[in-house]
């Protein structure tokens, strides 16, 4: 594989990071990558177990003649990190970032570019509910989707650089624009991880049933939503503070269908909720046919996710 960039600069040295780090040097898409995380004990991982080739106490000190800067860091703290890095950045320099809600970031970080660098919003649509650097895993974008959001204004041969870094990496490319982008993941990422989140909450709370019972009697249902509870928890309050609207349209249509199903058991109208369970089961199907998950009992996920 060609190399792609010279020097690439990681801020933030989480899972996605770290898969980044391992495709990236597996394919040999970068001459150097480097890293800089907050935390002393994670920069020192890092450099231990062979991610990056340097690490730097601050961010500003790691994008220096950086070709590719990528801010992994929450939502809440892009426009500080932008702030910081801006008078560092290199001539003609790509700054990406790897955020689950882009609107927002795009009004964080544009205001602090420089004329001389590429701002390119992407967001790969990956993970598991493992973080920090040991997470990280050089398939872990392997046929999945990475979105990418840029300006108008944007230089194109920037764009297409940073997307044949992204297709070298395994993932699959589209582009599309910020709002409507927050308005999909709220849909396919965001809701789903605020239910999870209420229903693990709910059976912590259900004091008729031990919490002895809710752990060794959990069924796939109940289990797949600890799972996807498990994500850090930084990084989720900051993405539904920062997708307010998209988050709270998609949930007020999720509890209007939700007082639907109800009535329908209620009244112990069987028909409807049998027309319910086979439309939704017929998405199920589509998402297994695009590749995007396995028919598999553990969902293809296997030992290397963590289950």
């Amino acid at each position: 594989m060609t190399q792609l960039y010279n020097k690439v600069a990681l801020i933030g040295l989480g899972l996605i990071a770290g898969s980044m780090a391992l495709a990236m040097r597996r394919a040999g898409l970068a001459g150097e990558i480097v890293g800089h995380a907050r935390s002393a004990e994670t920069r020192a991982t890092a450099l231990d177990i062979g991610l990056v080739d340097a690490v730097f106490e601050t961010a500003a000190e790691a994008v220096e003649g950086a070709d590719l800067v990528v801010l992994c860091v929450p939502v809440g703290v892009m426009g500080t990190v932008a702030q910081e890095i801006a008078p560092h950045l290199a001539q003609g320099a790509t700054v990406s970032d790897v955020g689950s809600v882009k609107k927002a970031i795009i009004d964080a970080v544009q205001p602090h570019m420089p004329d001389h660098v590429h701002f390119i919003p992407a967001h790969p649509l990956a993970g598991t509910e493992h973080s920090g650097p040991r997470a990280g895993f050089a398939d872990l974008f392997q046929n999945r989707w990475c979105l990418f959001t840029p300006l108008p204004e944007t230089d194109r041969a920037s764009i297409e650089r940073l997307q044949k870094l992204w297709s070298a990496m395994g993932a699959n490319v589209e582009e599309m624009d910020a709002a409507h982008h927050d308005l999909v993941l709220a849909v396919t990422s965001h809701t789903p991880h605020l239910i999870a989140y209420t229903m693990v909450g709910v059976a912590d709370d259900l004091q008729r049933v031990a919490n002895k019972e809710v752990i060794d009697f959990s069924a796939a249902g109940f289990r797949d939503f600890t799972r996807i509870a498990a994500s850090d928890p930084t990084m989720w309050r900051d993405v539904f503070l920062n997708n307010k609207e998209a988050t709270l349209e998609i949930l007020g249509r999720f509890t209007e269908e939700l007082f639907d199903l109800q009535r329908a058991i209620r009244r112990g109208d069987g028909e409807q909720l049998f027309d319910h369970f086979t439309r939704t089961r017929a998405i199920r199907r589509s998402i297994i046919d695009a590749g995007q998950d396995t028919a598999a009992p553990d969902f293809g996920r296997g030992p290397k996710e963590g289950d």
